[in-house]
C-alpha cells in the first residue's frame, strides 16, 4: 500500500506542477491536453520504480519486479492510447480527407471595390506601421524618466494592435514592469497605462488610469493572464490574445476561444471570446455572434489567411492542389489592415499558384465577423508594389512598408511609405493596383496625392464619375507651411469647397489673387478641404 501511495503522490504532485506551468486546455479536442497525458503517463512509469525503492528495500537490496511490472504497463497502455489517439486524430482531420469542409470554413461574397470602399480624406489615411509605432512609443516613454526607471512598452505580438478608437485608427501597446524586482516593487499598484498612437498624425499618448492595469502576459504567478485564464476556464482553448482599449480607454484582453470543426483538431475556428478587463480582472463570456461591436480583432490574423487559403486551394478537391492546380489561389504572402465603418478589416491579395508576381484579386475579411469580400483586381502583388515604389528612389536606399490599401477615384490603389536606414519616413509612394507602372512618389502624403490623381487623370484611367472641375473666381487665398512645404488655401466663387495643393503643383499658386478667374480640376470627396490635382488661371 505504501508502494502505490508513493507512486500516486509522485504522479499527482507532477501532474499539478505540470499544469502550472504548461496550462493545457482540460479539453479532448485539444492536442496540449494529449501532451500532458503522455507527460504523466511517463512520469507514472517512472513513479512506479521510484515508489518500490523504500530505505529498506535498499539495505535489502531488493525490488518488487511485478509492482514495477504491472504500473509499467498502466503507464504505457495509457501512452500508447494517447499517441494513437494524437496520429488518428491528425490523419481523420486531414485536408485530403476533408478538402470540401475545408473551403467551406470562409463564405466569401464578390463585390465591387468602389462600391463598398469609399475615398478617405488624406487626414484621415493610417501611415503609421508597427514598427513606426515601435519607434515613437519607446521614443514617448524616453520622455517619461519616473516611469521609464520601472517600466517599459510591451513589445510582444499583442501588443501595437490596430483598433478603431472612437473612429481612428489607432495603435495600441501596455507598458510591462522592467523586471521582476521591479514587479515586486510595484505590483500592489499594477501596471500605469498604455501607448496609444494615433496612425493619422503620429501623436503619441501615454494614457496613465487611476486603476492599474494587473492582468496582463507580463505578470507573475496567478495574475498571469494564461494562468488566469486557465484556472478560470479549464475547458477553454485560447489562442493570439489582443490588446484593445472600448470607447471609455478601458483596457481589455479579447481572448478568442477556439473551436476544431473538422474531425478531431482540423478546422480550427473561433466559437468566441473571453473579454477581459485587464485592470480588475473580470470577465465574461460572449458567442462569437454576439461580440460587442467595439471590439476589433475577434479572430487572429494567422487563422483569417489560414481560411482564405483553403478557400482558393481546395475549390475542386484535394487532388486538383496537386495536379492541375485548376482555379487554385493562395494569399500574396502578408495583409494589412483597413478601417472601414468603425471596424478593421484584414486585406490580403489573392494569386494564383505558382505565379507570385502579380495578383488576380483582393480579399477583405472583418477582424470581427468573419464578414468576407473578394474584388477582382488584377495586377500587382502588395510586394511587386514595394519593389515599384523602392526602384522610384534607389538612389536614396530607402526601404517599402507593406501597403495600405485605398480608394483613390475609383481605382484600387497601394500606399506604400519609404524608409530610410534609420526608420523614418520620408516619402510616400502611390501605386496603382492594376496598373502599376504609375506609381507617384511625393515628399508628402499631399505631394504624392497631387502628382497619382493627376497622372490617373492624363492617363484617362480615373473614374469619370469622381473627377471634377470648377471654374470661378478666387474668392480667397492663404498659405502655411507643412512638413516644410509651401501649401496654398483656395477659395471659389461657386462652390463651398476649400481647395488646396503644394506650390510643387504649379507656380500658378504663388501669383494667384482675388478675383483672379480660375479653374480647379480635383477628385470628388465628401471633405471640405480637397486636394487640387490640375489649376490654370484663365
Amino acid at each position: 500500500m505504501k508502494k502505490v501511495l508513493r507512486t500516486a503522490v509522485i504522479t499527482i504532485l507532477f501532474a499539478l506542477v505540470s499544469f502550472y506551468f504548461t496550462l493545457p486546455a482540460l479539453n479532448l479536442r485539444s492536442p496540449s491536453f494529449y501532451s500532458w497525458l503522455l507527460e504523466i503517463a511517463v512520469v507514472y512509469v517512472v513513479a512506479s520504480l521510484i515508489g518500490t525503492l523504500s530505505i529498506s528495500d535498499l539495505k535489502n537490496r531488493t525490488v518488487d519486479f511485478k509492482f514495477i511490472k504491472t504500473n509499467g504497463k498502466i503507464g504505457i497502455i495509457i501512452a500508447v492510447l494517447t499517441l494513437v489517439i494524437l496520429g488518428v486524430g491528425q490523419v481523420i482531420s486531414h485536408q485530403f480527407f476533408n478538402a470540401s469542409a475545408y473551403q467551406k470554413l470562409m463564405t466569401v461574397e464578390n463585390r465591387e471595390f468602389s462600391e463598398d470602399i469609399s475615398q478617405i480624406s488624406m487626414n484621415d489615411v493610417p501611415i503609421v506601421d508597427r514598427d513606426s509605432a515601435l519607434q515613437l512609443g519607446n521614443r514617448k516613454m524616453g520622455e517619461l524618466v519616473n516611469l521609464i526607471s520601472q517600466f517599459e512598452v510591451d513589445e510582444s505580438s499583442y501588443s501595437y494592435t490596430q483598433i478603431n478608437y472612437k473612429g481612428v485608427p489607432t495603435r495600441v501597446a501596455p507598458l510591462r514592469y522592467g523586471n521582476i524586482i521591479k514587479w515586486f516593487n510595484n505590483q500592489s499598484s499594477g501596471i500605469p497605462g498604455y501607448i496609444s498612437v494615433d496612425m493619422t498624425n503620429q501623436d503619441v499618448t501615454l494614457v496613465q488610469r487611476e486603476q492599474g492595469i494587473k492582468y496582463s502576459p507580463g505578470e507573475y504567478f496567478f495574475r498571469d493572464l494564461d494562468r488566469y485564464l486557465r484556472f478560470k476556464y479549464p475547458t477553454k482553448i485560447f489562442e493570439d490574445y489582443s490588446f484593445e482599449v472600448d470607447d471609455e480607454g478601458t483596457p481589455y484582453w479579447i481572448c478568442p476561444v477556439i473551436k476544431y470543426t473538422i474531425g478531431l483538431f482540423g478546422g480550427r475556428d473561433v466559437a468566441g471570446v473571453v473579454m477581459l478587463n485587464a485592470s480588475t480582472g473580470e470577465s465574461e463570456y460572449y458567442d462569437i455572434a454576439e461580440v460587442p461591436g467595439w471590439v476589433d480583432r475577434a479572430y487572429s490574423a494567422d487563422i483569417i489567411v489560414e481560411q482564405i487559403n483553403y478557400w482558393g486551394k481546395y475549390k475542386n478537391g484535394y487532388i486538383n492542389t496537386i495536379f492541375g492546380q485548376k482555379d487554385v489561389c493562395v494569399t500574396s504572402g502578408g495583409y494589412n489592415y483597413l478601417a472601414i465603418d468603425d471596424d478593421v478589416w484584414l486585406y490580403t491579395g489573392l494569386t494564383s499558384v505558382g505565379n507570385d508576381a502579380s495578383n488576380i484579386g483582393l480579399v477583405l475579411v472583418n477582424m470581427r465577423t468573419k464578414e468576407s469580400h473578394y474584388y477582382i483586381a488584377s495586377g500587382a502583388t502588395e510586394y511587386s508594389a514595394m519593389a515599384s515604389a523602392e526602384g522610384q528612389v534607389q538612389n536614396l536606399a530607402y526601404t517599402a512598408t507593406f501597403p495600405v490599401l485605398l480608394n483613390i477615384g475609383g481605382q484600387p490603389t497601394y500606399l506604400v511609405s519609404l524608409k530610410d536606414n534609420a526608420g523614418l519616413v520620408k516619402k510616400f509612394a502611390f501605386v496603382n493596383v492594376e496598373k502599376y507602372q504609375q506609381v507617384a512618389i511625393g515628399d508628402t502624403l499631399n505631394d504624392a496625392y497631387t502628382v497619382y490623381t493627376k497622372q490617373l487623370s492624363d492617363a484617362q484611367i480615373i473614374d469619370v464619375d469622381t473627377l471634377k472641375e470648377v471654374t470661378g473666381k478666387v474668392t480667397s487665398i492663404s498659405s502655411a507651411v507643412k512638413d516644410g512645404n509651401t501649401y496654398f488655401y483656395v477659395q471659389v466663387s461657386g462652390s463651398s469647397k476649400i481647395f488646396m495643393a503644394s506650390i510643387q503643383l504649379s507656380d500658378v499658386l504663388a501669383v494667384l489673387e482675388p478675383d483672379d478667374q480660375i479653374t480647379i480640376g480635383y477628385v470628388d470627396s465628401e471633405d471640405d478641404f480637397i486636394i487640387m490635382n490640375s489649376i490654370e488661371k484663365k
